[in-house]
């Protein structure tokens, strides 16, 4: 008797699809979820996609679909006269790893917290983007163009810097929208801007580097770059940015490696001027020091369009252009991009092809889709608008509940601004306030390195339901009427 498969009798259970959910993400979804689960496991042979189709009342162009994008992934694998079969060895592998911690006799308190990550805390404070934003079904197409369109020739492309087309599709929009003259070529695809300074880093710094660092500014910045704190420079910022004459005076004319983000400084809201940034430059080129110019939110400029990116005018190839997709569609995308001076470029695309920390190229494919289908302008011009009307609502309810005149800057653009408070306003205790009643902000002073700042709270609104604004405003308000701090 011939032997029967075991995707003759297998049946796979069907979840309910959820509203606005295509077929193929639903087939893709109910396959996926079991794996994860550890209901199906590796070896376990999958029903072929005629029967599964006809059991679960889809074409079978879509299960095929879906089984694409499952392979692309690993989590299974398909063989010409043996069907498909699971892959991927997950609950195992946690097993595996649990059953190693206790033969080590670490002690694991289930119910501890994992710690929590900066995009967490940004999504807290409303300091993120709004993922609700984003639109599902316009990305799902631009995958499923993607998976229809990739060749084993493409999977098998190995260019250090990223897929072409996307960096053909990125070089276009920074020359229209940052005023940056650059070509592909150019162009290093990363995994975010993070990602883009653990590279500069890598190639750039040795033992005797130099750091200029944004003070206050980004928090975690020094040990991002992992330099002691002897060779960080505190660089204050003022109303016109990044403080060129304390840099050269702090540094004592060293080269080095400066940070900086010109477009709207994190977390004062500055916009660095154009006298500045000429200064910078000159300075730069001066002193052998190499300028990291972190360009994270520039697309979300409310009352004109912004400045040139530094990297524009930079005729000295001293400036590292980076931005991220990450905050301007979703966290998780994980997909950005440097652009790099010729001198660094080679060394630059090396190090990203060493580390293995690339991005997956179904989603540069799709990336490189959305952006040209016109779609990413249309997510920006929409997404603009509601962080506009979040703005507002904080500002005109803080306004209006305030007892004294507040004074606001940074709200010209992003995603937060710093509401300052009186000279005797105790900032510590007022965040502590604020978060005891689910009110997440953070104080100025958390941002600051070595520089004495001045009591302050970062307010951000941009992933915050406009609901719940107004709410909000009016306990910031109440709470630093509380404290007398007005």
């Amino acid at each position: 008797m011939r032997r029967r498969h075991l995707s003759q009798s297998l049946e796979l259970p069907l979840s309910d699809r959820h509203e606005k959910e295509t077929r193929q993400a639903w087939v893709y979804r109910c396959v996926r979820e079991r794996i994860v689960s550890g209901e199906l496991r590796r070896g376990d042979r999958l029903p072929s996609t005629r029967t599964l189709a006809e059991r679960w009342g889809v074409s079978r162009g879509i299960v095929e679909l879906a089984f694409e994008q499952l392979t692309l992934e690993g989590y299974v694998a398909s063989r010409v006269g043996a069907g498909t079969e699971v892959v991927a060895d997950l609950p195992r592998a946690r097993a595996s790893a649990h059953a190693d911690t206790e033969a080590a006799g670490e002690a694991i308190a289930t119910t501890d917290p994992l710690p929590e990550n900066a995009a967490s805390l940004a999504s807290k404070t409303g300091r993120s983007p709004d993922a609700g934003l984003f639109s599902l079904p316009v990305w799902r197409k631009h995958m499923n163009r993607a998976l229809r369109a990739v060749t084993p020739e493409l999977l098998a492309d190995t260019d250090p810097r990223g897929y072409l087309p996307l960096r053909e599709s990125i070089a276009r929009y920074v020359r229209m929208t940052r005023g940056i003259a650059c070509e592909a070529a150019e162009i290093v695809v990363t995994t975010g801007i993070r990602h883009a300074i653990d590279l500069v880093t890598e190639v750039l710094a040795d033992d005797a580097t130099v750091f200029y660092l944004e003070d206050p500014g980004y928090k975690n910045l020094s040990s991002l770059i992992r330099a002691p704190l002897h060779r960080c420079v505190s660089v204050p910022v003022d109303e016109e940015g990044f403080v060129v004459a304390a840099a050269d005076r702090a540094g004592a004319g060293r080269a080095g490696i400066a940070y900086v983000t010109p477009a709207h400084q994190a977390p004062l809201g500055t916009t660095m001027s154009i006298n500045r940034r000429m200064q910078l430059l000159e300075w730069a080129a001066a002193r052998d020091v190499w300028i990291v110019e972190d360009d994270y939110d520039s697309e979300f400029s409310y009352g004109s369009a912004p400045l040139p990116a530094l990297r524009a005018i930079d005729t000295q190839a001293r400036v590292i252009h980076c931005s991220s997709f990450n905050k301007t569609l979703f966290p998780s995308l994980r997909i950005g991009y440097l652009l790099a001076p010729p001198a660094l470029l080679a060394r630059i695309a090396g190090l990203r092809s060493a580390s293995g920390r690339a991005n997956s190229l179904i989603e540069q494919m799709a990336l490189a889709s959305y952006i040209d289908a016109g779609d990413f302008a249309r997510h920006l011009r929409a997404s603009r608008s509601v962080y506009l009307r979040r703005r507002n609502l904080l500002l005109e309810t803080l306004r209006a509940r305030m007892p004294s005149p507040c004074r606001i800057t940074g709200d010209h653009a992003g995603f937060h601004c710093v509401l300052w408070l009186p000279p005797r306003g105790d900032e510590a205790a007022l965040v502590a306030t604020l978060r005891e009643q689910g009110v997440f902000v953070e104080g100025l002073r958390e941002f600051a390195h070595a520089q004495t700042m001045a009591p302050a709270l970062v307010l951000g609104y941009a992933a915050l339901e406009d609901a719940r604004l107004p709410e909000i405003a009016t306990c910031i308000a109440l709470a630093i009427d509380t404290a007398g701090a007005v």
